[in-house]
């Protein structure tokens, strides 16, 4: 079987524990363009502080995350906190108006037209999405539907259901479930389902569908979308409540910390042009040894070093004796290795990380990969 390597030629960076892609709106719908047109499978995730929160808190829904294809700031306290660790986003790129985007652009310039099959929603809701987007008659094409209910992953995973999503040949399959839920059920049948694009993009039905109106621009990019949405959906007042509460408490845990320590530390050019990062084999595992300072200055070196690793045989060893820094960019990638090694089930362990380096993934929400893959 040919193993599916990560794509290190991402620029990633870990913020609150999640890899996420350095794209504006326009690069990420060019991506998800070319994705389709070459029949390239590409999982979006749009992670926004709700996400965020629950994979700090559930490692299998962390994990589907990880092992996306193509993952974006959904949510403007991301961008905010991004910003405040001196991280190059600028925009926040939701999973709506990626979608409207990718409507929009659908058949024209030289861009092929893109085929939509819907899965979720409350009933009828996904049928009148359908017919909403077939009556404008673009470059996007409703071609299927199902609402599958509340019953487990499995029991909306069978045979039948997958053939009849492959039958319709879509090119992206839109899941709109709960977020752990939607997130699980791409990631189960992500292998069996012969189509390029496929991602939860929960409210995307709803809007599309006319059920639930979309919050203005100005209140999107003010970060005020919240307000607006339990203006539309009352019953959404708890989880922002809790979300809320959350966030408080990583601000004065480890944003406000990862700020300060970001900003009293410069690390000498020299730690990183003298960096080491050598792949060796040592008793049928395969090691990564660190030394110096690996991040963005050197990132070149590290994803062909995390490229050696991740096309090794064997356990995976990071040892972290010598290293002295590693920063966001770093670890986004370092992430994705964790993630393909997840999805091979391929042993896992970082040893000898100084307390300094410790505290390092504490502050980016991290710290899980310090503990064993068995």
């Amino acid at each position: 079987m040919t193993r599916s390597l990560p794509d290190f030629s991402r620029e990633v960076y870990c913020v609150l524990g999640l890899p996420f892609d350095l794209v504006n709106l326009q690069q990420a719908t060019a991506r998800l363009h070319q994705a389709s047109s070459e029949r390239r499978r590409c999982f979006l995730s749009t992670p926004n502080l709700n996400f965020v929160i629950a994979c700090l808190r559930d490692q299998q829904f962390r994990s589907t995350v990880i092992q996306s294809n193509l993952s974006v700031i959904d949510g403007m306290p991301i961008v905010w906190i991004a910003r405040a660790l001196g991280l190059p986003f600028t925009e926040r790129v939701s999973g709506s108006t990626l979608f409207d985007s990718l409507r929009s652009t659908a058949g024209k310039n030289g861009v092929d037209p893109m085929r939509i099959y819907f899965f979720g929603g409350l009933p009828g809701v996904a049928q009148l999405a359908c017919e909403k987007i077939n009556a404008d008659q673009g470059g996007m094409q409703a071609v299927g539907f199902e609402t599958p209910g509340f019953g487990s992953v499995e029991d909306m995973s069978t045979p039948e259901t997958i053939k009849r999503i492959n039958d319709s040949r879509p090119d992206f399959l839109v899941v709109a479930l709960s977020a752990k839920k939607g997130q699980e059920w791409v990631q189960r049948n992500r292998n069996d389902l012969d189509v390029a694009l496929m991602g939860h993009l929960g409210a995307v039905i709803n809007f599309v569908a006319g059920t639930v109106s979309r919050a203005p621009r100005w209140v999107q990019k003010s970060g005020l979308e919240w307000a607006w949405r339990i203006k539309e959906e009352p019953a959404l007042w708890r989880r922002y409540w809790n979300d809320g509460r959350t966030l408080l408490q990583l601000l004065v845990s480890v944003v406000i910390p990862g700020a300060l320590a970001a900003r009293r530390q410069r690390v000498p050019a020299a730690q990183f042009e003298n960096a080491r990062m050598e792949v060796r084999s040592a008793g049928g595992d395969c090691e990564l040894v660190l030394a110096g300072a690996i991040g963005k200055p050197n990132l070149g070196r590290w994803q062909a070093a995390l490229t050696q690793a991740a096309r090794a045989e064997g356990p995976l060893v990071v040892d972290c004796t010598a290293l002295e820094h590693i920063d966001s960019a770093a670890l986004g990638s370092l992430i994705l290795l964790y993630g393909s090694c997840i999805a091979e089930q391929r042993p896992w362990a970082v040893i000898n990380a100084s307390a300094h380096v410790r505290r390092q993934l504490e502050l980016h929400c991290a710290q899980y990969l310090l503990k064993p893959l068995p």
